[in-house]
């Protein structure tokens, strides 16, 4: 069986399906739909795994999902092999559950999050399971109501306030937003028989291409392979837009900020397969926690700082031309 196409960097948005065996049904009960919400907010918690939506359909999935550690692989093996364990002991069955692997499509952090979060919540309509949307149990449309308590592990707010920054108003906004028939665009998009791997505009098409490389051509993966970009090019891009010394950015002086070393921390976790761990070693530290926290550190102060977010534009563009 030939791989898809996976992309994983931190920060990744994903629209994730995976399908039952034959398009057998994975949900034979109710007990069973109780079953994947407990191991999907299990997984959520054990691995950073932030769900934003999610629909379950008798025989699929759906999951619209963000992986601030950049480790989607990860939390899919968890997800799709404990439930399948604990569904076949509870069931008395044995063998696979799911056809295959998952599908994930990389998805646009903008408007296109949107349309996939009206997309996933309209599905069961789609199917005529329901007349209604709040007439279907097993999706996090009640998620997205005013009033609806026991939501707090779903990661909404960052959609909400894509469509006001005013709760009351986010939230009448979003029952507005359902209510409409899917784009054009998505329907397109969805309605293809090969899906694509990416969701979103040209620019960001492009942009991916030009942050991922390619290394070279292996037999079980039919689309492009794509690389990150290597650490030696990402400190290069960092000591060019800062004009320091690449001393200066692996150096550590302790009380003392280093915003070129917490930038280069960020940029080696968005653009390279790496873990925490591996990353620390490339500057001297011990511990994964400090990788983390210089990376949360720096998303913060790029949440705070327009300009700085243009200069991590530049460096991902300096990245993409500075690839061997």
């Amino acid at each position: 069986m030939s791989r898809p196409l996976r992309i994983e960097y931190a920060g990744a948005w994903y629209h994730v399906m995976n399908r039952g065996r034959r398009r057998e049904d994975i949900f034979l009960e109710k007990g069973d739909y109780h079953l994947f919400l407990e191991i999907l907010r299990e997984t959520s918690k054990q691995w950073n795994f932030e769900i934003s939506a999610y629909c379950l359909m008798p025989n699929h999935y759906h999951l619209l999902a963000r992986t601030p550690d950049g480790n989607l692989s990860r939390c899919m093996r968890h997800l799709n092999g404990v439930y399948t364990q604990r569904f076949n002991r509870k069931h008395a069955l044995d063998g696979q559950l799911f056809r295959g692997r998952y599908k994930a499509v990389l998805v646009e952090d903008d408007s296109h999050l949107l349309e996939l979060l009206r997309y996933l919540h309209r599905n069961p309509l789609q199917a005529n399971l329901a007349k209604h949307l709040e007439n279907y149990p097993w999706s996090s449309y009640k998620g997205y109501l005013a009033g609806e308590r026991g939501w707090g592990w779903l990661n909404r707010d960052v959609l909400l306030e894509m469509l006001s920054k005013n709760r009351k108003k986010a939230f009448t906004a979003y029952l507005d937003f359902v209510s409409q028939k899917d784009s054009a665009e998505i329907e397109a998009f969805y309605s293809r028989k090969n899906l694509p791997s990416i969701f979103g505009s040209t620019d960001f098409i492009n942009k991916i291409k030009n942050t991922f490389r390619h290394l070279r051509e292996q037999k079980d993966v039919p689309e492009i392979r794509i690389l990150f970009a290597d650490f030696e090019v990402i400190i290069a891009a960092v000591c060019h837009i800062h004009q320091v010394d690449r001393s200066e950015i692996l150096t550590f002086r302790r009380g003392a900020g280093n915003i070129s070393r917490d930038m280069a921390i960020y940029l080696m976790r968005l653009h390279s397969h790496k873990t925490l761990l591996q990353i620390g070693a490339y500057f001297n530290i011990d511990s994964y926690s400090t990788v983390s926290t210089a990376i949360s550190r720096f998303k913060k102060g790029m949440e705070k700082d327009r300009k700085l977010r243009h200069v991590i534009d530049k460096i991902n563009v300096f990245i993409a031309k500075g690839q061997p």
